[in-house]
């Protein structure tokens, strides 16, 4: 049984930094496309970022800079480094694993991943 869950949400205010953390069981993240989408209130769930087994990561353009993923193999996780944060990022964030042949024209496409976790809630706000 595949399962995936995210931890390190939270409240904070802009400009600040959040990272968050996916543990991958019952699958082997070096092996698979990993990715984290977001859900605001009120608008359909979004792409944020990719990492497919070669270590290239991909992200939502206006993104690129200020987020990070990564992963590491030997805690089967991966990470969402989110750096200068806005209110805009409040959201519902959720990771989400996919084949090691995901192309990157379909890693922002939510149906060609086969599992997601719960989610976690962030909040940016003064």
């Amino acid at each position: 049984q595949v399962q995936l869950v995210e931890s390190g949400g939270g409240s904070v205010r802009p400009g600040d930094s959040l990272k968050l953390s996916c543990v991958a069981s019952g699958l082997t993240v070096s092996s698979s496309t990993m990715a984290w989408f977001r859900q605001a209130p009120g608008k359909e769930r979004e792409f944020v970022a990719a990492l497919r087994i070669r270590n290239n990561p991909s992200y939502r353009n206006s993104l690129k800079g200020r987020f990070t993923i990564t992963r590491d193999n030997a805690k089967n996780s991966v990470y969402l480094q989110m750096n200068a944060l806005d209110p805009d990022a409040t959201a519902v964030y959720y990771c989400a694993a996919g084949s090691s042949r995901l192309i990157l024209s379909s890693l922002g496409t939510e149906s060609q991943y086969d599992y997601w976790g719960q989610g976690t809630q962030v909040t940016v706000s003064t």
